[in-house]
This record gives structure tokens, sequence and C-alpha cells, in this order.
């Protein structure tokens, strides 16, 4: 306790100097005090973090700065908390540290979402569209598939109405933004849905009661047209051309 008591008093004693000093002195005394720290007994005993499934434990140990040993006033948990949060993985942390010498690591990690689509390159985003892995694609299980420009960050709220019509869900394998401004829906069998633009809700009510009434969605389509309110278009496979017939004729022996 005793050591403890006489290394605060150091540390006000190093403020109030770094007040009048050059910024070189503050520094100077900074580093003083941690080294007194560490000869008091005051190094990191300890480093425990919590909550880390997907963050990789490289980008981690390097944010965090310290191992154990180091001197524990050296450490600065805020600095280790913004360094933690700069991480795409990682969408909030606390770091707390311990005058026992134990530094606690709590991460709250972003959930995988969805895979996005851009062009040629594919990414892990979650919920709100902030890309969170580009290597991992099937480490998560399956995801929904979100192509185009702007589909990461709008794709949330079209995949929670499909959540509500399981007949259409699990008939969809990506949602694929058009123009930034509305969705199709691209089915298993290669079917494309066009959905009207802000009405994508009723659209898909729609379009399960039509999979439940006539088994819509599982006829050989090229695409099922929904952006007029009053009709719906339906563009059919071609059909296969008869090969021609020949028609042999006889000969007759000479």
């Amino acid at each position: 306790m005793f050591g403890v008591l006489g290394l605060g008093a150091v540390g006000i004693c190093g403020i109030a100097v770094a007040a009048l000093e050059p910024a070189g002195r503050f520094s100077w005394v900074n580093e003083g005090v941690a080294e007194i720290g560490a000869r008091a007994g005051l190094t990191v005993q300890e480093i425990v973090v919590r909550g880390q499934h997907n963050t990789p434990r490289e980008l981690i140990r390097a944010a965090i700065g310290i191992r154990n040993g180091d001197p524990l006033l050296a450490f600065s948990p805020e600095a280790a908390r913004q360094r933690l949060e700069s991480i795409a993985w990682i969408e909030s942390a606390e770091v707390q540290r311990n005058l026992s010498g134990n530094i606690t690591v709590d991460i709250h990690e972003r959930r995988p979402f969805a895979i996005w689509q851009h062009q040629n390159d594919f990414a892990v985003v979650d919920r709100e569209g902030r890309v969170v892995s580009a290597d991992t694609l099937d480490a998560f299980g399956p995801l929904p598939l979100l192509v185009g420009v702007g589909a990461q960050k709008s794709g949330a709220a079209v995949y929670d109405l499909l959540a509500r019509s399981p007949e259409v869900q699990q008939r969809t394998q990506a949602l694929i933004f058009v123009s930034q401004r509305r969705w199709n829906l691209r089915l298993h069998n290669g079917t494309d849905v066009l959905l009207p633009e802000g009405h994508e809700d009723a659209a898909i009510a729609r379009l399960a009661e039509l999979q439940r009434t006539q088994a819509l969605l599982d006829r050989p389509l090229v695409s099922i047209d929904m952006r007029l309110p009053d009709r719906l278009v339906v563009r059919q496979q071609p059909q296969p051309e008869a090969p021609p017939v020949n028609h042999a004729r006889g000969r007759g022996r000479g």
C-alpha cells in the first residue's frame, strides 16, 4: 500500500512540473514515472481478452501494444481502445488497467451478415454495410449474397422483408441492387424478379401468394416483372426449335 501511495505522489509531482516545463520535460517525467513504477513492482502481470471470435488475434495483440512484464503505467487504456476500434471487425472495445497488474479487454465484434459482390470483388459485410473480411468468405456458413454498388448498405432491409415470406426467401440466390435505386431477386433456377422501387414489401408478399397458389417461382421463366402496379409481366424461356425432318426418297432399281 505504501508503494502505491508513494507512486501516486510522484505522478502528481510530475504533472505539476510538466505544466511549467517544455514538452520535452513532460515526456521525460512520464517515462520516469513508468520506470519508477516498474521498479516498485507495477508491471503487467496478465492480459485478459474477452469477446474475440473473428478478429485475428495478432491484430488484437498489436493494438494492445503491451506484453507481460512491461511497465504498467506506460500503458494507456484509451490509446489501446482507439487502436482496437480501428480494426474492421471490432465495433467497440473497453480497456481497463488495474494496479494489480492485470489488463482486461472486452471486445464487441461486428456480426457477419452477408457477402457483398462488387464487380469481381467479394467481401463479408455487417448489417450496416461495413466490410469486415475479404479473405474468409466461407468461414461463417451460408450468408445472403448482395450484388451491386450500394447493395451492402441497403440490403438488410430487403432481406428482412424476404424473411417474412419463406417461400420466396428459400428460392432466392442473390439480391441485386440495380442503378442504386431498386432491387432484383435472382432465384436459384435463374429467374430474375424485378421489384418495384419503394414497394418491395407489397411485391414480395404478392410473390409469396403466387407461389402458394400457382407455384410461379418453380416455373422455367426468364423474368417476372413486378414494376407496374396493375400487372405482372412474365417472360418465359424460349422453346427449343424442332429439328428439321429429312424425308429420304427411295431409289428404284435400274
